[in-house]
């Protein structure tokens, strides 16, 4: 069955600005931070990939078809980790909310279903977070009818699965060291605690 590349999204290949004012966080993700992540670190991404993907045929396409397209070809794996970052990061800004949020609807009733209750889940979800050695992400996605927390290295996203991702969260350290250092896990409470946009997981559980 082949993996739709439209079923995720149709994102270009141009960095969208941050869906918030970079001092919604405050304290629990600086200004300074988000300056450095969205203004750096994100914008290389994009500046790498349209490098990268000049004069070939990716160019132009979405960020889900380049993924689609190179995350198993050894011979494109810098286009492959570009791509994925940039597309990662989009989706990180739109699972952060400046306000504490709850799920509602079909949504809560798969979470008391696959987890119990949300402190269950969320509990899962910063479990996967901090355990990831080094560099990668932790997600809550959907799998066919079930829910999962589910963790992925470096640029690796659960698209290239058949997985439909509902939030992340950026465990790489320039998500969070200018304000935390070594803290990961404290970074990770916090944002599991109050920052998750349940919104924006319940819109993306609504078109899975």
């Amino acid at each position: 069955m082949t993996n739709d590349p439209s079923r995720y999204g149709a994102s270009p290949q141009a960095q969208p600005p941050l869906p918030f004012a970079d001092t919604a966080f405050e304290p629990v993700i600086s200004a300074r931070t988000f300056g450095f992540h969205h203004g750096k670190h994100h914008k290389g991404y994009f500046d790498t990939l349209a490098k990268l993907v000049a004069g070939t045929p990716h160019a132009g396409a979405t960020l889900e078809t380049v993924i689609l397209a190179t995350h198993d070809d050894a011979a494109q794996t810098a286009i492959f980790n570009n791509a994925a970052q940039c597309w990662n990061h989009n989706f990180y800004w739109s699972s952060l909310s400046p306000t504490m949020q709850t799920p509602n609807g079909a949504l809560a009733a798969a979470i008391t279903r696959d987890f119990g209750s949300i402190d269950d889940l969320k509990m899962a979800l910063a479990e996967a977070s901090i355990a990831r050695f080094g560099t990668g992400w932790g997600w809550l996605v959907r799998d066919g009818d079930t829910l999962k927390v589910v963790s992925t290295d470096d640029a690796h996203v659960p698209i290239t699965a058949g997985q439909m991702p509902l939030l992340t969260i950026d465990v790489w350290e320039h998500a969070y060291y200018l304000d935390y250092q070594n803290r990961r896990a404290d970074h990770v409470h916090a944002l599991v605690r109050g920052h998750l946009n349940w919104g924006f997981a319940e819109a993306q559980f609504a078109r899975a």
